[in-house]
């Protein structure tokens, strides 16, 4: 579907919904095609997706640094 930019302004809810349902929607500047809309995929956020697949036990972060790593971290020499 092609629409001018008049006709998006004023469509614009209904233009993404058409967009959300996989139709093709291109803006049009007289009839030059100037802008398509396009949905934007949505993944789905799943708990507990790396659980058991990422490794444990690495470093503590929260542990102190010896004096060299302090230095370092801080810009010492």
């Amino acid at each position: 579907m092609q629409v001018t930019i008049h006709a998006a302004k004023t469509n614009l809810s209904k233009l993404i919904e058409l967009a959300k349902a996989g139709e093709e929607v291109v803006i049009a500047k007289g009839k030059t095609p100037v802008a398509r809309i396009v949905p934007i995929p949505q993944a789905r956020f799943t708990i507990g997706l790396l659980k058991d697949k990422v490794a444990s036990g690495g470093p503590d972060f929260f542990e102190p640094m010896d004096e060299g790593e302090l230095d370092l971290w801080e810009g010492r020499n």
